[in-house]
């Protein structure tokens, strides 16, 4: 199943990449603002800042009615439904929060499948693990909860994972029928993905059969009922986002967030509560009049090669946006490789969107396949993935072993760089009292390395900024210190850079404090206010 925790596609982005929540799975449509005049849509128009466009090539989506500004909180509701993502983890049906499969496990006496404990406070909430869905569950108890065990495979244990989310909808159809219509309209893209045969036969084996021979689901029996299911399959591959706070994961469907178009570099940032699970979208730069809203349905940090199949595996679209039609993807080059012909040369798509054209070296005649080159990078990416995220001795090493492979902004390198500017100050034996020079050099240079890429593909209000921005101001601070302390820098030149210290957090707690109340990235922006505060300013 491609595409992680949608259609299964594998990447590191669980544990080297930045947490991308509320990351989309999109109905195909492009970005470019123009595309409204150019395939002539339809509009209805809406009171607000955006209103729904409607073209024979894109579909539906939003588009901004008038000028907006960084900030601007476009849509925030609540989840039409809520389940576990489709990855092998286990977590409580209730909150999403990660769970055993032990025999010490809190478990639902109802029905028998894994619980966070007893007081979990999503037990009888819609958005949880309702009565309904645990009297089906309790009547199935040998074909669902005690098929998991500590001794499940993980992809057994993601197979019956899978079905929740699927079976919760089916369970709409009675219990709420005015949300299941909402569901029901929007975009599954059935007819396309009964031509991937392998998709199709996945859907086929793994969900209609299972829910219909293992669980009879009596209703499943008939071709319609059949079909039903696959629809829903495909609304969920299409629209669903993933959320999650502080270590829950979800998948979730919005009423109206699944509009938003596609692009690479978007302009707006969405995240969610860790309470109710709405999600709350925002502009993230200024937007025009007329141009069309957008996130990003692919994680931002991987190169162009990966998220276009991406994208096309999951969504059954070749994305086209400016950042993939340019073969340096707006400068910041994350695709980049040294030619290992000539060793000076970078290797770069010649043609980035014909994804099997061949890759060519910009001072030498060499070329790559891109199926060598997939096949590197899923290596390299492996070895990426072997290394624990604590293990800073095993990330600095990947970073020399790979220097000569991968240009310096490559996504795999950035990775690494992204969890060392996270753990670098935080775990015992680096805290920045315990860390050397060297070390606090590193931080900061890896700091600004991935500032500056984020500048590039996810400017202004964004998450990652207002992270990485925090991340920097401790090693800029320290080194000031130190050098004025040592006699290595002026009076001057540390005022100077006490006054980038400002900025940083001042950037830092505008755009975290956008964050819901009770996220870690609020509290982090809290934590950036108070420090404002205490320098004065």
């Amino acid at each position: 199943m491609p595409g992680r925790k949608k259609l299964h596609h594998k990447s590191n982005k669980a544990r080297h990449q930045p947490h991308q929540r509320a990351e989309r799975n999109g109905n195909g449509q492009q970005s470019q603002s123009e595309k409204e005049s150019e395939n002539g849509p339809t509009a209805e128009p809406v009171p607000g800042p955006f209103r729904i466009a409607q073209s024979e090539v894109y579909g539906r989506y939003l588009v901004a009615n008038r000028q907006l500004e960084a900030g601007e909180l476009l849509i925030t509701e609540e989840p039409l439904v809520i389940g576990p993502c489709v990855s092998g983890d286990a977590v409580c049906l209730g909150c999403y929060q990660p769970v055993g499969l032990g025999r010490d496990q809190y478990r639902c006496p109802g029905c028998g499948w894994p619980l966070c404990e007893a007081s979990c406070p999503g037990l009888g909430r819609r958005v949880g693990h309702t009565t309904e869905e645990c009297a089906l569950y309790g009547e199935r108890r040998p074909a669902v909860a005690e098929l998991l065990s500590d001794r499940t495979s993980p992809s057994s244990v993601r197979d019956l994972y899978e079905l929740v989310m699927i079976v919760r909808i089916l369970l709409m159809r009675t219990h709420a029928p005015e949300q299941f219509a909402l569901i029901a309209r929007m975009e599954s893209h059935t007819e396309e993905r009964r031509k991937n045969a392998a998709l199709w036969s996945h859907y086929e084996q793994k969900v209609v059969g299972r829910l219909r021979d293992e669980w009879k689901l009596g209703d499943l029996a008939l071709e319609e009922g059949a079909r039903e299911v696959h629809e829903i399959c495909g609304i969920l591959d299409v629209n669903c986002f993933e959320i999650g706070q502080k270590g829950a994961k979800a998948r979730t469907l919005y009423p109206s967030a699944f509009l938003l178009a596609h692009d690479c570099s978007p302009n707006t940032a969405h995240t969610d509560d860790p309470r109710s699970f709405a999600i709350l979208l925002r502009t993230s730069r200024r937007v025009s009049e007329h141009e069309a809203l957008t996130l990003s349905y692919a994680y931002t940090l991987q190169g162009t090669l990966k998220r276009r199949s991406f994208m096309y595996e999951g969504k059954l679209f070749w994305c086209r946006c400016r950042r993939c039609a340019d073969p340096q993807e707006l400068g910041s080059d994350c695709s980049a490789i040294v030619c290992r012909a000539c060793q000076q040369g970078t290797v770069r798509a010649v043609a980035p969107l014909e994804q099997t054209a061949d890759w060519a070296c910009d001072r030498c005649d060499h070329q790559t396949k891109v199926l060598d080159l997939e096949r590197q990078m899923d290596h390299i990416n492996n070895d990426l993935e072997a290394i624990d995220v604590h293990d800073i001795p095993g990330l600095e090493n990947f970073l020399v072993r790979y220097r000569k492979t991968l240009r310096p902004n490559h996504y795999l390198l950035l990775s690494a760089k992204y969890s060392l500017c996270q753990i670098y100050g935080r775990i015992k034996g680096y805290l920045l009292s315990e860390m050397s020079p060297q070390d606090i050099v590193r931080k900061e240079r890896y700091c600004r390395e991935f500032l500056a890429i984020i500048d590039l593909l996810e400017p202004g209000l964004t998450r990652l900024r207002g992270l990485i921005m925090y991340e920097l101001h401790a090693p800029v601070m320290v080194l000031a210190q130190m050098g004025l302390q040592s006699g290595q820098i002026s009076r001057q030149d540390f005022q100077r850079r006490v006054k980038e210290v400002a900025k940083l957090l001042q950037n830092s707690r505008d755009i975290l404090l956008l964050e819901p109340e009770g996220s870690s990235e609020h509290e982090m922006g809290m934590a950036a206010a108070d420090a404002v505060t205490k320098m004065g300013l």
